[in-house]
């Protein structure tokens, strides 16, 4: 990673993030994550070949809920994904997907707490399935 700094109007911020690195030691501080089952073999592209022709693969947030200010969310999380994948939504998804579906933990700045998505990856007709069968109601349920 190269770092350059300025003297024009971005200085400061060129600044703050020479500081930012410099504190971390390079890291760049993603979204926690992990998998509803085990962890995929290989990379999903976004054209895939599946049994004898090429689709197109979509990464699509399946489910979402909001977690308090916890000491482990992690921990507190669990039930509320144990209990969406036994739903009827989460065992289809589970079924259909391309791979093994992943939660994303993401901090959230506006209630203090943690919002947590699930993302699985669909192809072709399973997408247009998923849209038309749980689209809408799969947030926030």
């Amino acid at each position: 990673m190269v770092l350059q700094t300025s003297t024009g109007p971005n200085h400061v911020l060129d600044e703050v993030v020479l500081m930012a690195v410099a504190k971390t030691k390079g890291y760049r501080f993603e979204p926690a994550r992990g998998y509803l089952g085990p962890r995929p073999k290989g990379d999903t592209y976004r054209y895939m070949m599946i049994d004898d022709r090429v689709e197109e693969v979509r990464e699509v947030v399946v489910h979402e809920f909001t977690m308090g200010d916890v000491e482990d969310p992690d921990l507190y999380a669990a039930d509320p994904l144990w209990k969406w994948q036994e739903s009827e939504s989460g065992a289809w998804i589970m079924e259909n997907a391309v791979e093994t579906p992943c939660w994303h933990r993401i901090p959230d700045q506006f209630q203090y707490g943690y919002r947590y998505e699930i993302r699985a990856k669909l192809s072709g007709a399973r997408l247009t399935e998923w849209l038309l069968k749980y689209g809408n109601r799969s947030k926030n349920s």
